[in-house]
């Protein structure tokens, strides 16, 4: 299956689920046009109380449709939009690229990913247990995040259900992501 956007959300509100459109406008620069976490500094809650004036990594979040088929089966009733994410993939693992990549989204949209999307315990007030079930650990005991990846919008454009997604590796080595 050919990587694409199964689903594109927003609220202009601090709210944790964000809302299905039919497309959203990507902003270079900013994040996602009406969006509460668009801005060229932070604009979650909990990085503004810490430095306002910090650029904001998290101008887009993309979560992997792979995750809810996981959690659906261990009894999370979970769908796109529901984490707070802006667009919703499938056919990629967004968690196994590396810092810099630029997925583009669609005819002119493009993103680079900053880092992991850390789960919080927003997670457990939306479905008690479920931040259990988006933290695991590899044979070395290594956390792993499947919360999403976070991004900044590098070229702006209208982002639709079904839309292609392009990857272009980063050059030279590649890091992995950590969470912003």
């Amino acid at each position: 299956m050919s990587p694409h956007v199964l689903a594109v959300h927003r609220s202009s509100s601090h709210s944790f689920s964000k809302f299905e459109e039919h497309s959203i406008r990507l902003v270079e620069g900013l994040g996602v046009d009406g969006d509460a976490h668009a801005g060229k500094t932070v604009q979650h809650r909990s990085r503004v109380a810490r430095d306002p004036s910090a650029p904001n990594l998290r101008q887009v979040h993309l979560l992997q449709a792979e995750l809810f088929d996981q959690l659906v089966q261990r009894d999370h009733a979970v769908f796109p939009g529901d984490l707070g994410e802006n667009v919703t993939t499938r056919g990629i693992d967004l968690l196994a690229l590396p810092r810099g990549t630029v997925l583009q989204l669609g005819k002119t949209a493009q993103v680079e990913l900053t880092g992991l999307r850390n789960p919080c315990s927003q997670l457990d007030r939306f479905q008690p247990g479920l931040s259990g079930n988006v933290l695991e650990r590899d044979a070395n005991g290594a956390l792993i995040r499947k919360a999403g990846v976070m991004a900044v919008v590098r070229q702006g454009g209208t982002v639709r259900r079904d839309d292609p997604i392009v990857v272009r590796m980063p050059q030279g080595p590649h890091h992995p992501l950590q969470p912003v």
